[in-house]
C-alpha cells in the first residue's frame, strides 16, 4: 500500500471536515472527518517522530481549527481554511522529515 504522507492527511482532514460540513449541513459529520484524520495523522506523527513532537503537531492541528473560524471573519471561510491547512501541512512536513 502506498504511504500517504501525514501533512496530506492533516490538510485533508481539515478541508475535507470543512467541506462536509458544509454540503452535507451537518456539522457534527465534518467533526467526525476532522477528528478521523486528526487520529490518524497523529498515530503517524507519533510513530515516525516520536511523543513530543506527535503532542505538538496535534496541538498545532486543533490550534488551527480553531484559529480557522476567527480567520474566517478577515478571509473569507475557504481561504481560511486553506491557510490552516497549509499552515499545519508544512509543520508536519518540516517535523518528519527531519525524523525520516
Amino acid at each position: 500500500m502506498a504511504k500517504v504522507p501525514t501533512a496530506a492527511v492533516a490538510a485533508g482532514g481539515l478541508v475535507g471536515g470543512y467541506a462536509i460540513a458544509r454540503w452535507t449541513k451537518k456539522r457534527p459529520l465534518g467533526g467526525v472527518a476532522l477528528a478521523a484524520a486528526g487520529s490518524v495523522a497523529a498515530y503517524e506523527w507519533n510513530r515516525q517522530a516520536g511523543p513530543r513532537a506527535a503532542t505538538a503537531l496535534t496541538t498545532a492541528y486543533v490550534a488551527a481549527f480553531a484559529g480557522s473560524h476567527p480567520l474566517a471573519k478577515k478571509l473569507g471561510a475557504w481561504p481560511a481554511v486553506f491557510t490552516a491547512a497549509g499552515t499545519v501541512a508544512a509543520a508536519s512536513w518540516a517535523v518528519t522529515r527531519r525524523a525520516a
